[in-house]
């Protein structure tokens, strides 16, 4: 898409706005060096968040010399901001200041059977209204809400085209949202929202090309490519989960077999336990998390089984990631989510271990395999960066608003 002044304009008062919360407290001049605009392109976005009461003038740098510089840091209490992170077993949902500071969370199981749209939706629902009642923040303080949903998702019309784990097509996900949530709503996908929460917090931040591994009941990549978001054309870059692996392999919700998602998802990883040992103890058939945690606290034991299970997911893994390596030739990539965060350490080298056998020596020698640091959940933490986006946008085009189905919803910026 063809972006206009507009949007060009937008995209600046967010990055400024992104820098100063990285930054914070921060002067004028640090951030035309750091977003690459002139001073006095800063000094103007800066005076519009300062308008919004987004951030605050914070006192002067010390100098040596010469006129000393203001400061501007982020206003924390300038407002909330709202993280959904709909995955296939849970609905986890985190409160944000303005500084993305974690002030409420909530947390719904999805139980099997439970992934009709209205079921999940009224999930969503309550989860949210519990964030807004523990913090106490008044309506009109929630700048928006922004919603993770896994697969294939249209960002302008709030349309989860494709989740395959649960046979979703073209569900009309934020129109429904809508009916039960007052907030402004924006959509996007975990693959994405990984990949902003590592850019702005975790292990990419820095870093011009990353990629985030979000191991959990479904495996994709979130892309960082020129120090920006890698959407792809039709926003459905990064779904490396659903390419081959092993041919004529496992049959894969997506209709494909063999896809990397069979062997390093969560449910393949139940996979690989019950086909080297089907009687073990350390399997929970119908709970993901309870045979991932059974399996990381076996490893940590010695258990023999459970050793051999992170050992053979971990080559499978591996060998995806070293086509991730050769393909972008990164220079970081970060393990997320989860599974990754559960299988912790014992995973970490195992995988570093197998990607030195199948990666070129020349990028790999380049990239950095890491867990990733983030505390909280990196899902609604980056959906809250979403919903931020789409928050500036709507105050740089009041006349421009779109409504969507007559809810009165704001189309989010491509």
């Amino acid at each position: 898409m063809k972006r206009t002044s507009r949007d060009i304009r937008t995209a600046n008062r967010y990055e400024v706005l992104r820098q100063i919360i990285a930054r914070s407290p921060t002067s004028r001049q640090e951030l035309a060096s750091a977003t690459g605009l002139s001073l006095a392109t800063v000094a103007t976005l800066v005076g519009e968040l300062l308008d919004l009461r987004m951030i605050t003038e914070v006192g002067f740098e010390d100098s040596a010399g010469g006129r000393p510089r203001g400061l501007v840091a982020v206003n924390a209490a300038g407002g909330a901001l709202i993280g959904v992170d709909i995955a296939e077993t849970y609905v986890h949902v985190e409160l944000f200041d303005l500084a993305l500071n974690v002030l409420a969370r909530a947390e719904e199981d999805i139980r099997p059977g439970e992934s009709r749209p209205e079921q999940v939706i009224g999930h969503v629902a309550t989860a949210v209204g519990s964030v807004v009642a523990q913090a106490g923040v008044e309506a009109a303080r929630v700048l928006g809400v922004g919603v993770s949903v896994p697969g294939q998702v249209d960002r302008a019309t709030g349309i989860a085209e494709y989740a395959p784990n649960w046979n979703w097509h073209d569900v009309p996900l934020l129109d429904l949202l809508s009916e039960h949530i007052a907030y402004p709503l924006h959509l996007d996908n975990p693959l994405r929202a990984c990949a902003v929460a590592e850019l702005w917090f975790g292990a990419a931040r820095g870093h011009e090309d990353a990629v985030v591994v979000n191991l959990g009941t479904g495996v994709g990549a979130g892309l960082v490519l020129g120090g920006g978001l890698h959407r792809g054309v039709s926003n459905s870059a990064g779904e490396w989960g659903h390419t081959t692996l092993v041919l004529d392999g496992r049959l894969c919700h997506c209709g494909n077999h063999g896809c990397v998602e069979t062997y390093v998802g969560a449910p393949g990883i139940m996979r690989n336990l019950r086909e080297l040992d089907p009687r073990s103890p350390l399997l929970h058939p119908e709970d993901q998390t309870a045979t991932v945690d059974a399996l990381a606290r076996g490893v940590a034991e010695g258990d023999p089984v459970a050793v051999k299970v992170v050992q053979d997911t971990a080559r499978y893994l591996a060998a995806g990631i070293a086509d991730l390596v050769n393909l972008l030739n990164p220079e970081v990539v970060v393990l997320s989510s989860w599974v990754a965060a559960r299988l912790g350490g014992p995973l970490l080298d195992e995988v570093r271990e197998a990607v030195a056998r199948h990666a070129l020596r020349r990028p790999l020698a380049a990239t950095e395999i890491v867990l990733s640091p983030i505390p909280t959940d990196p899902v609604c933490l980056g959906a809250a960066t979403f919903a931020l986006e789409g928050a500036l946008q709507s105050v740089g085009q009041r006349t421009a608003q779109r409504v969507v189905s007559g809810k009165g919803r704001t189309a989010p910026t491509a």
